[in-house]
């Protein structure tokens, strides 16, 4: 049998965030994932200062990302046609960004690699059971893994969370039942299409955020990468009216739309298929332990996208280190507190963010919403600048409306990776 102070299963921003973070501190962790690396992933691509902060953090380097692109400003029409650009702050490192998931998930598994974790790719996970004194998974092509704690890095549906659902005797367990039952079914709050375009012409090396009516509260995009490809794409809040085909309708619609295709440019050619993807954005809602406290979720297995953009690259990130500063302070025979720091960070941070995100998006929801908040917004200098880095999570989104997260400089800090680029 194999052993390890922690199992992460799911190999994303998260989980191998986690990895590192535990690793670093001297843990002996030990990571999963059924796919081999690299490997796509339905995204927009898109970094915001948040996630980019992040990746810093972990001590990423972006010259290991191949399709790494930095931005320098975010572009954005409003349904009235009105174009602002919002710049980000110059010579203070980097606040946007774009990158491959294949690209950027495969330099991040690495990354653990290089912290000491143990990487098994290509073996995916069957099977949870747990006690109090830690959680057995079974994986495929593996010998069984016995660690004190796992983390549930492994997406919205969590098959790790299902798992854990059932406990030794067979019977349920009391903390298993509520979430997956509750939530049969579940799609995500968000819906999105994105497509590779390569031979774009020069305006698509701007980020191009569109609010179309049609769309609303959700958006288009088109997020420059390197060698002169973009990926262009749509998000929209799921609703009973929002079938498949009606977002393959959209996506039509959208590629034909005059000012998309004078962004792509007249020689600019789909690289391969679209893609479809759902978003989970109900952190509050999600459950986040399981085992007592044995197994903790993060990323998209916590629900933790943001609810007014569906970003979810640097919420990953930020639970996953949460979860792993938990297991940490909580040591290897104490799963409850881990479990009770881990929720009680969240509760004071991240889901108070989340429910001001929800807010703004409901603001979002009509023509006459999006064309006064990108007015407002864009109406002097002052706003267009700090707009960018409120968007761009430069701070959290309700840093205001939570002191203890106050610090000096709070809303004028450097961007990310101001040494290495």
């Amino acid at each position: 049998m194999l052993t390890a102070d922690v199992a992460v299963v799911g190999g994303g921003p998260a989980g191998a965030a986690a990895a590192v973070t535990l690793a670093r501190a001297g843990r002996d962790v030990v990571l999963v994932d059924k796919a081999v690396f690299p490997r796509d992933k339905c995204c927009g691509d898109g970094l915001t200062t948040g996630a980019l902060r992040g990746l810093d953090e972990l001590g990423l380097d972006p010259s290991a990302v191949a399709s790494w692109h930095p931005v320098d400003a975010c572009w954005v029409r409003s349904p009235s046609g009105r174009t602002v650009q919002f710049p980000f702050p110059s010579g203070q490192g980097h606040f946007g960004a774009v990158a491959r998931r294949t690209d950027l998930d495969l330099a991040l598994v690495e990354l653990a690699r290089a912290a000491g974790a143990k990487v098994y790719e290509g073996h995916s996970f069957k099977a949870a059971t747990w006690s109090v004194d830690g959680v057995t998974i079974t994986v495929a092509g593996l010998e069984p893994l016995a660690a004190r704690y796992v983390i549930g890095a492994d997406g919205m549906w969590s098959p790790l969370r299902k798992a854990l659902g059932v406990r030794l005797t067979g019977r349920r367990g009391p903390t298993a039942a509520a979430e997956p039952t509750a939530t049969r079914g579940y799609l995500g709050e968000w819906h999105a299409f994105r497509q590779y375009f390569v031979s774009t012409g020069p305006l698509a090396r701007r980020l191009w955020v569109w609010f179309e009516p049609e769309l609303l509260p959700g958006y288009a995009w088109s997020f420059p990468l390197a060698h002169g490809v973009a990926n262009v794409g749509f998000g929209v809040r799921r609703g009973a009216a929002m079938s498949a085909a009606t977002m393959a309708g959209l996506w039509r619609r959208l590629l034909d739309v005059d000012h998309v295709k004078e962004v792509l440019g007249q020689d600019a050619r789909a690289e391969s298929p679209h893609k479809a993807w759902p978003i989970p954005a109900r952190l509050a809602r999600a459950r986040l332990d399981e085992a007592g406290g044995r197994a903790l979720f993060v990323g998209d297995a916590a629900r933790a996208c943001d609810p007014m953009t569906g970003e979810g690259i640097g919420q990953a990130l930020d639970t996953a280190a949460a979860a792993a500063r938990a297991i940490l302070s909580a040591g290897p025979f104490r799963p409850a507190a881990a479990a009770a720091a881990y929720k009680s960070e969240l509760r004071s941070g991240m889901i108070i963010d989340h429910a001001l995100a929800n807010v703004m998006s409901g603001a979002l929801r009509s023509t006459k919403g999006a064309r006064g908040a990108v007015r407002i917004a864009g109406s002097t200098g002052w706003t267009r600048r700090n707009f960018a880095r409120w968007l761009f999570e430069d701070y959290p989104r309700a840093l205001l409306l939570t002191p203890h997260r106050w610090h000096p400089h709070m809303l004028g800090g450097r961007g990310a990776f101001g040494s290495a680029l």
